[in-house]
Parts: C-alpha cells; sequence; structure tokens
C-alpha cells in the first residue's frame, strides 16, 4: 500500500467517530451478505429454524459491534475486562438459547416422521427437552463463570458432595424418574392404550409423567403407578397389535357322551349378534381337551375394544348357557367315585339287640 494512503488510514482510524462509523459500516455489510448469501440456502430447512437462526445471527452481530464500539472507547484496565466478561456472558446465552430452541424444534420434526427415527416419539419430547436444558444450562453457567474468573473448585466439590447426599435421600424418586426414562424410550405402551399390570391394575393410559405412569381402570378410578413398579413388573399391552381388537377364549364343559358336532353348532349359533365383536372375523370353536368330569371346549371370537371385554365375556357365558339348556345337552360338575377296601371298626354299624 502507498505511504500517503497508510498515512491517511492511520489519521482517519486515530478519530473515534471515524472509527465507530466503519465498524458499523462494516457490520452492515456482515449482516447483508449473511441476508442475501446464507438466508436463502437456509430456507430449505423448516421455517421456524430458519427463523431462530435469523435472529441469532442479528443478535450476534449487535452484539459483535457494540462491543468493538465500547473497547475502543474505554481505557486499558479493569474497564476492558469488566466488557469482555460482559460480552462473553451475552454471547453464551445468545448461543445457547439458539441451539436450545433449534434443538427442540429438530426433535419435533423427526417425531413426526415415520422414518428411521421411530425413538423420538411426541411422548418422549419432554425427557429430550429436559436433558438438553440441563447439560445446556450447566455448560452456559460454567462458561459463564469461567468469563468472570470464578474459581469453580468449591463449587464442584460442594456439588459432588451435595449430589451423593440428595441420591440417598432420594433413592426411590430416582429409581422411578430413571424407570420413566426408559418407559419413554423403549414404549412398551402409550396414553391411550389398555395395558394390564401383572394382575394389579387394568386400564387405560391416561398420562405418562417422569415419575409414575396414570391409568384409569373400568370402574372410573384412576390409578397413579411408579415407573420403578412398572418397571420390574410384567406389563400385558392388549392394545399393543396393528388395531386395537383383542381376541377373547370363552371356556365351556359338556357332559360326556354329547354330540361334538352338536356341541359346536350350538355355541357357535349362540355367538350370533353379540355386541361389540368383530363382525369380520370368523367364530372359533375348538374341542381342546377330555377332562376329568366333562368335555372341554374353548370358543375365541375377536372383541373390537378390550374395554368391552367384561361386558362379552357375561354376554357369551349367558348365550352358551341358555342354549345348552335349550338344546338338552348338560353341563357337568365335578363328581367322585370313593370306593372303600375296609371298613374301620369304630365307623361300622352297631349289631342290632338280640331280642
Amino acid at each position: 500500500m502507498p505511504e500517503f494512503i497508510n498515512a491517511d488510514m492511520h489519521a482517519l482510524l486515530a478519530k473515534p467517530l471515524w472509527r465507530a462509523a466503519i465498524i458499523i459500516g462494516c457490520a452492515l455489510v456482515v449482516w447483508a451478505v449473511l441476508r442475501l448469501g446464507l438466508v436463502p440456502v437456509l430456507r430449505r430447512l423448516d421455517d421456524r429454524i430458519v427463523g431462530n437462526i435469523h435472529k441469532a445471527l442479528a443478535r450476534l452481530i449487535v452484539l459483535q459491534t457494540a462491543h468493538l464500539l465500547l473497547l475502543d472507547l474505554l481505557k486499558a484496565g479493569k474497564p476492558r475486562t469488566v466488557l469482555l466478561s460482559v460480552y462473553l456472558t451475552l454471547l453464551v446465552l445468545i448461543v445457547g438459547k439458539a441451539l436450545l430452541d433449534i434443538a427442540m424444534l429438530v426433535f419435533q420434526r423427526l417425531s413426526r416422521s415415520t422414518g428411521k427415527y421411530t425413538w423420538i416419539q411426541p411422548s418422549t419430547l419432554p425427557l429430550y427437552k429436559f436433558v438438553l436444558k440441563f447439560f445446556l444450562f450447566g455448560a452456559q453457567a460454567y462458561l459463564i463463570m469461567s468469563a468472570w474468573r470464578v474459581d469453580l473448585t468449591s463449587w464442584l466439590a460442594s456439588a459432588g458432595v451435595m449430589g451423593i447426599a440428595v441420591g440417598f435421600a432420594s433413592k426411590d424418586t430416582l429409581a422411578n424418574f430413571i424407570a420413566g426414562v426408559f418407559i419413554l424410550m423403549d414404549a412398551p405402551y402409550r396414553v391411550g392404550q389398555f395395558i394390564h399390570v401383572e394382575g394389579q391394575v387394568r386400564g387405560v393410559v391416561t398420562d405418562i409423567g417422569m415419575r409414575s405412569t396414570r391409568v384409569l381402570t373400568r370402574d372410573n378410578v384412576e390409578v397413579t403407578v411408579p415407573n420403578g413398579v412398572i418397571g420390574n413388573s410384567m406389563i400385558i399391552n392388549e392394545t399393543g397389535g396393528p388395531s386395537d381388537r383383542m381376541r377373547l377364549r370363552v371356556d365351556v364343559g359338556v357332559a360326556y357322551g354329547s354330540d361334538v358336532d352338536h356341541v359346536k353348532q350350538v355355541l357357535t349359533q349362540a355367538v350370533e349378534g353379540t355386541d361389540h365383536l368383530d363382525p369380520t372375523q370368523p367364530v372359533q370353536v375348538r374341542f381342546v381337551s377330555m377332562g376329568a368330569s366333562s368335555l372341554d371346549f374353548q370358543v375365541l371370537v375377536w372383541v373390537l375394544n378390550p374395554q368391552y371385554r367384561g361386558r362379552v365375556l357375561d354376554a357369551l357365558n349367558t348365550r352358551f348357557y341358555k342354549a345348552l339348556v335349550r338344546e338338552g345337552i348338560d353341563i357337568p360338575f365335578p363328581q367322585r367315585d370313593l370306593y372303600i377296601k375296609q371298613m374301620p371298626e369304630a365307623a361300622r354299624p352297631a349289631a342290632p339287640p338280640e331280642g
């Protein structure tokens, strides 16, 4: 660069107002370049993601411009040190908020997709949001304290001791929380599905929380089950298949000597007209075993929804009993034949007196 131009530049930059004007001009140029060059590329993404990136870039440009202007006006020493700490603090907050908002939008978009991201579901979004906030806020706190040159050794030691104490005091709560995390990740059931918790609770899932799961029973009673209990129990999801239908098995016993084909016909006809059954599925009657006192049959039908299981079972048992009685088919009860080899002396009848 020629010496006269270099001298003019130094003379120009020596004036604070000209330096401020140059800094603001450079900021506007950067803003225009990003808006005209980067934003059209980002338009291919979700509009809300682009909006968050747009806001973050605008704030960063304003922050950097203000920092350069104030840095030029303040004297070296403590004022500039404080300015640097404030600048780094605002930088961490702006970038952290942008990352959190963009990450949540990405997770929401992935949760609505039906591709390979099946581990991200709308029910697991609160978990990811909690984990993201936890790590992000922790990182922000660490960076902000480092920007203000705070000694973190004592803080970390105190946090470790406090963490151990809290862990021992709330081990059950932590167990429920960890079980809730695995329930949300594995998704053995979802809200609205009909589950059976190992002989304890049976009903519709109304809410899946981090600590417990709420189930509405058929008695219209909401039961709150700790996730730790569910994690250690066998869960039967009665609507976990491709549809809400479930197959119901009804056992029927008839007396020996009954006509098997006739019994099958009677039971099949008795099912006709029963409410809450799937008409597209055929009724199946199986001769399953020859029991100790009866010929055992099993009737298999498809119920439209598990919540109708009790009603359908009652209706079918009533229909089967009436149909068997009407057709003269005996319904046996357990019978036992007792053989006595030798009658005990005490049980023998007394001899009649001689007369």
